[in-house]
Parts: structure tokens; C-alpha cells; sequence
């Protein structure tokens, strides 16, 4: 069963860090780029982050550049974003996708991924 799920979300302060982590089952995640989203209520999904299957290119929107780091293990089949410096903006449900590499371009269209986890809410508030 292909699946997709993120965990590592929670409550967290202004200026504290979360460490989501996203795991693939029941395909070969190799083959594919990943990227992180969120969505705040009544917004539509926003692309955080990206990273091809080799590892060699990183890609982050404005908003969390220098603050949020994407990583990836394909032995364990597994994607991390390392979060600091955490704001209140920064709250939303955060999901994983997958998609072909050569999406890089249009990393950030929602639409274009082939399989999505679950989500994780975090909450970053006072």
C-alpha cells in the first residue's frame, strides 16, 4: 500500500524549532523530488520546500528561507524539515508530497504531485 506520513508537529513558542519527518511506504521514494507544504485555515496550500532524490538541489519559498532546512535519507525512505526560528505565520498543516524531478521549476504547484501524506498541524503561538 503506497502511503505517505508526516509526524513531528505540535505547539511550539515564537523563535522555538520542530523536526517533521516524513515517511514513504509501499513505492520507491528515489524516484522522486519531495516537497514540503503547509496550509493555514482558509488558505490555500503554500510550497515550503523542495529537494530532488539525489540530494543536489534545495529550493525554499521566501518565507522560511534561512530558517527552515529539507532534508532526506533515501535508505530509510524517510524526508526531514528542520524548523527554527518558528513565527505565528509559520502555523498551518504541514504536508509531504512527491513528484518527478523535473517539476523543479514548478515545484510549488500543489497540483502536480502524484501522492500527499496526511499532514501535521504546528502551532506556533504564546
Amino acid at each position: 500500500q503506497l502511503q505517505l506520513v508526516e509526524s513531528g508537529g505540535g505547539l511550539v513558542q515564537p523563535g522555538g524549532s520542530l523536526r517533521l519527518s516524513c515517511v514513504a511506504s509501499g513505492f520507491t521514494l528515489d524516484n522522486y523530488a519531495i516537497g514540503w507544504f503547509r496550509q493555514a485555515p482558509g488558505k490555500e496550500r503554500e510550497g515550503v520546500s523542495w529537494i530532488t532524490p539525489s540530494l543536489t538541489t534545495e529550493l525554499y519559498s521566501d518565507s522560511v528561507k534561512g530558517r527552515f532546512t529539507i532534508s532526506r535519507d533515501n535508505a530509510k525512505k524517510t524526508s526531514y524539515l528542520q524548523m527554527n526560528l518558528l513565527r505565528p505565520e509559520d502555523t498551518g498543516v504541514y504536508y509531504c508530497g512527491v513528484v518527478h524531478e523535473s517539476y523543479d521549476s514548478r515545484w510549488s504547484e500543489a497540483w502536480l504531485y502524484d501522492y500527499w501524506g496526511q499532514g501535521t498541524q504546528v502551532t506556533v503561538s504564546s
